[in-house]
């Protein structure tokens, strides 16, 4: 069975109501997490959470406005990098990094990692290479954190084999299979929030954990099924999609399938 190590790689602050309607003004802490998945066949981090790539990047010019909306809080020693060291691991123990999706807060440690496969959506990072200046702000995509060398280690998920669900992780029925991981770590689409969204199931001892990514921000969301403020709606990829993908979570939640696991979970 696989097991999940949580890295909380810095944090931003932003007024509760625009996760949770009738949350207040208030700015609440929501980090940002990646992991490390573990079995005995390899080792997976899934996203990267901020480096200072992120601060060096949105220091100036048009993607200063992302630090303007969301205020990073990052010390170099909470790095993925420097947490992965802490463990005795480098980047070479890992046999891939996966990214649930391009926006800032997801891949601002790429640059840490130089030479590990990169696993994305295909349709996401076709959708998104391209953009710059306010287009690639809009979807909070920061061109400046993408490595010189990331096209040679891209590898599209579309590609991996897609296999049936068991059925207790209803509503979802099918998932790409990663490759060498023996059906521990399965990805799964999570449209809405950004293009080619991703989450993955990952069996554990414990259970099914569904690793949702940024497809919820609080599970008041999934549980109540109601989604941020419609402000929030405007970074969006796809806003129906993106309830869609809600209902689909209370469902598994309801059932008891999995657990869910939000990258940016905070107190409200």
């Amino acid at each position: 069975m696989a097991t999940i190590t949580v890295f909380e790689a810095g944090y931003c602050t932003h007024p509760g109501c625009m996760v949770l309607p009738g949350a207040g003004l208030k700015a609440c802490r929501f980090p940002a997490r990646a992991y490390l998945i573990e079995t005995p066949q390899g080792r997976w981090l899934w996203d990267t959470g901020y480096a200072s790539h992120f601060l060096d990047s949105t220091r100036d010019g048009v993607f200063a406005w992302y630090r303007r909306m969301t205020p990073v809080h990052f010390d170099a020693k909470e790095a993925v990098a420097a947490q992965l060291r802490a463990r005795g691991l480098q980047a070479k123990d890992l046999s891939a990094v996966i990214l649930s999706h391009l926006h800032g807060d997801h891949i601002a440690g790429l640059r840490d990692l130089q030479g590990v496969p990169t696993w994305l959506s295909g349709a996401g990072w076709a959708a998104t290479r391209s953009l710059r200046g306010i287009r690639a702000l809009r979807k909070a995509f920061v061109p400046g954190l993408i490595p010189p060398d990331f096209e040679s280690s891209v590898i599209a998920v579309e590609g991996f084999n897609r296999i049936a669900l068991p059925a207790e992780l209803a509503p979802f029925t099918e998932a790409y299979e990663a490759p060498g991981a023996d059906g521990e770590l399965l990805i799964v689409e999570l449209p809405g929030h950004a293009a080619g969204h991703l989450g993955a199931f990952v069996a554990t001892a414990q259970g099914w954990v569904l690793l949702a990514s940024d497809a919820a921000w609080t599970p008041a969301n999934y549980r109540e099924r109601i989604g941020p403020s419609r402000l929030a709606h405007t970074i969006m990829d796809d806003a129906r999609a993106y309830h869609d993908t809600l209902d689909r979570l209370h469902q598994l939640d309801q059932r008891g399938g999995a657990r869910i696991w939000l990258t940016h979970e905070g107190a409200l």
